[in-house]
Order: structure tokens, then C-alpha cells, then sequence
């Protein structure tokens, strides 16, 4: 890569955290635009902006520490975004809203493995024609965000311990425990034990070839500053947009899921547009590591980490989705094992996968 385009890369992740912070100041107190009618759109793009920037210094930070541990960097990152953003638009409205972990967690897993999961594979197979990956790699992560799934969304409708779709303390404290536990094992198999299950056809990151070099950059301190600036920034931009969110939503007639799955695509979307990428240039495998990688750390890792607020706070969290949800949800995770189950996909079960996200959507707006 020249020095002109390692410049052109490197600047705009340090760019938009400080203008994350110049734009969050209303959210402080200085200033007074904070509730001007006109400040949402460009506080978005800020926001957007700014999660791509702390997804870039995550991943940087990622690739310098190594595995493990590189991975639960860029994981923990993209929960504090999902977390702040959950949390932020939970005490938007003077009522608390109690469903929106559930919502934004099902609108991940949704958005994961029909949208980005089809157009990956429909984008790919368009270029390329049949595609193959590691069915062991991708069988043991479905696996785990089967059972992640169940645990956390439909589990709660049948407890007895409390009335409604939701846990008693309790069992809400075990759930997180065994969903973090499911998924620091998944990361311990994706990137130690077995990590020749997830890598591409021809990829030689176990052998001892020396990998090509990388253009110059920044000083780990330095991207660690940013990392954090950009953090910091992300959750400043959220509090101080949620009223504004929640009313535009309110003014269109928006069920409450809508904003949910405003959420899940704003968190995925850097990880998005990897996959994306990934499977155009063939690199199926790499795709679906970033795409379902994605599902489980939306669960793996928020769910224990709103349980904790939510018993530190005396909440009462709606976790349990409803019928109509729970058939979709069923059907997804049904139709990704089978599109999914032998290793070669083609365009038509990215299709199908589009059809399901295309459903989903729908129902969403029109419940």
C-alpha cells in the first residue's frame, strides 16, 4: 500500500471521534441545541461515523494483541456500543422500556443471519458461482447461536417463576452466566483449539509463512486513546440523541421493535460491510466468521451485561419474544442450518435467506 493511501485510510478513524465529542456537548450541558428538531440528522451521521471508527481502532488493537485475546477486544468494543446505544433509548421515555434489550438482540440475530448471511451469499454466488467453506467451523458457531437463542428469547415464555416473558433474578443471573460462558468457549475454539476450522480454503495463517507487510501505523498508545475517545463519544451521542430517535419514531407511527432493529443495524453495520466484502472476493469462509461471529457477541457478551444492570437496577427485563417472533425466529435458524449444512452454497439459498430478512422487516413495521 503507498504512504498516500495508508494517509487516506488513517485519517478519518481520528476524525470523527473528535467531532463525536464537539457534537455531545449539548448531552453535558454546554451548549443549548441539544433539542433543536434539526440536530438529529447530523448527530446520526456523527454516530455512525463514530462506530465505524471505534470498530477500525478495535480492530487495529484486535490484530496487534493476537488471539485470543485480539477478539474479545473488538467484541467487548462493539458491546459497549451496543450497550450505550440499548440503554441510552431504554430511558428515553419516562416508562423505561423493558423489551428494548430483547428487541435489539432478536433484530441482530435477524439482521445476521438472513440479511447479511443472504446477501453474502447471494452477492458471492453471483460473482463466483457455487462457493464452499468449512462446514465444521460453521456448524459449531450455528450450533452455539442456536442454543444461545433459545436460552435468552424463547426460554423466558416458560418459566414459571414470574408472570410475563421474563426471568426471575435468578434465573436471569444464570442465563447470563451460561451465555457468557457458551461464548468465551466458542472464542477459545475459533481462535485456539481449532482454529483451522475457520479459515479459508489456501489461507495460510497456521503454517509458517510470514505474513505480507503492513502499512505503518500509529503508536498502540495512541489508537488505545482513540479507541477509548471513540467510545466515549459513541455513548455521548446516543443520550443525547435517544429523545430524538424515539420521537421521530413516535411522529411515523413506529412500533417500539423498529427501534430495536435501529440499534442492531447501526452496531453491525462495520462488521456488515466486511462480510460483504469478504464474500465478493470469494473469502466465504472469512465472510461467515464476521457475520455469525457477530450474532453470537450480540448475545454472548449484551445480554450478561444488561442482566447486570438490570439486577443492579431493580429492572425487569422482557425478554421472551412473541409468537409471530418466535416462528421467525425457528424458521431462520432452520433455514441457515439447511443452506448452511453441506459446505457449497448457491445463490438460491441466498435468496431464500433474503426472502426471510425481507419477512422480517415487514412484520416489524407491519405487525
Amino acid at each position: 500500500m503507498s504512504a498516500a493511501a495508508a494517509g487516506k485510510t488513517g485519517r478519518w478513524p481520528w476524525i470523527w471521534p473528535a467531532v463525536a465529542l464537539v457534537m455531545a456537548l449539548p448531552s453535558l450541558g454546554v451548549g443549548g441545541f441539544a433539542g433543536s428538531s434539526w440536530l438529529w440528522v447530523p448527530v446520526v451521521v456523527a454516530l455512525v461515523g463514530t462506530v465505524l471508527a471505534a470498530v477500525h481502532h478495535a480492530e487495529v488493537v484486535a490484530e496487534r494483541v493476537g488471539e485470543p485475546f485480539g477478539t474479545l477486544v473488538l467484541a467487548v468494543a462493539v458491546t459497549v456500543i451496543e450497550v450505550a446505544l440499548i440503554v441510552s433509548l431504554m430511558l428515553a421515555d419516562d416508562t423505561p422500556n423493558m423489551a428494548l434489550p430483547r428487541d435489539t438482540v432478536y433484530a441482530a440475530v435477524m439482521i445476521i443471519i438472513t440479511g447479511m448471511v443472504g446477501l453474502c451469499l447471494f452477492a458471492g454466488s453471483l460473482q463466483h458461482g457455487e462457493q464452499q467453506f468449512q462446514l465444521h467451523g460453521v456448524s459449531a458457531a450455528l450450533a452455539t447461536l442456536a442454543a444461545l437463542a433459545v436460552f435468552t428469547l424463547v426460554l423466558p415464555n416458560h418459566t414459571t417463576s414470574t408472570p410475563g416473558p421474563s426471568f426471575s433474578p435468578s434465573q436471569l443471573g444464570f442465563v447470563a452466566s451460561v451465555s457468557l460462558v457458551l461464548y468465551i468457549a466458542f472464542v477459545n475454539v475459533q481462535t485456539v483449539r481449532n482454529r483451522h476450522y475457520f479459515l479459508d480454503e489456501g489461507d495460510t495463517t497456521d503454517d509458517c509463512t510470514p505474513p505480507p507487510p503492513r502499512p505503518a501505523r500509529q503508536p498502540m498508545g495512541w489508537t488505545l486513546l482513540a479507541l477509548v475517545v471513540a467510545l466515549v463519544g459513541v455513548v455521548l451521542l446516543a443520550k443525547s440523541l435517544a429523545p430524538g430517535i424515539t420521537a421521530v419514531l413516535d411522529s411515523v407511527g413506529a412500533p417500539e421493535a423498529a427501534t430495536g432493529v435501529f440499534i442492531a443495524a447501526l452496531v453491525l453495520l462495520p462488521e456488515s460491510l466486511a462480510a460483504f466484502r469478504a464474500a465478493r472476493a470469494n473469502r466465504l469462509q472469512t465472510s461467515l466468521n464476521l457475520s455469525i461471529g457477530s450474532a453470537l457477541a450480540s448475545i454472548g457478551l449484551t445480554i450478561p451485561v444488561v442482566a447486570v444492570l438490570a439486577l443492579s437496577m431493580g429492572w425487569t427485563l422482557e425478554l421472551g419474544l412473541g409468537a409471530r417472533e418466535v416462528e421467525l425466529l425457528w424458521l431462520s435458524l432452520l433455514v441457515c442450518t439447511l443452506s448452511l449444512g453441506t459446505g457449497r452454497t448457491t445463490l438460491l439459498h441466498g435468496a431464500v435467506h433474503l426472502v426471510i430478512f425481507g419477512v422480517f422487516l415487514f412484520t416489524t413495521i407491519v405487525p
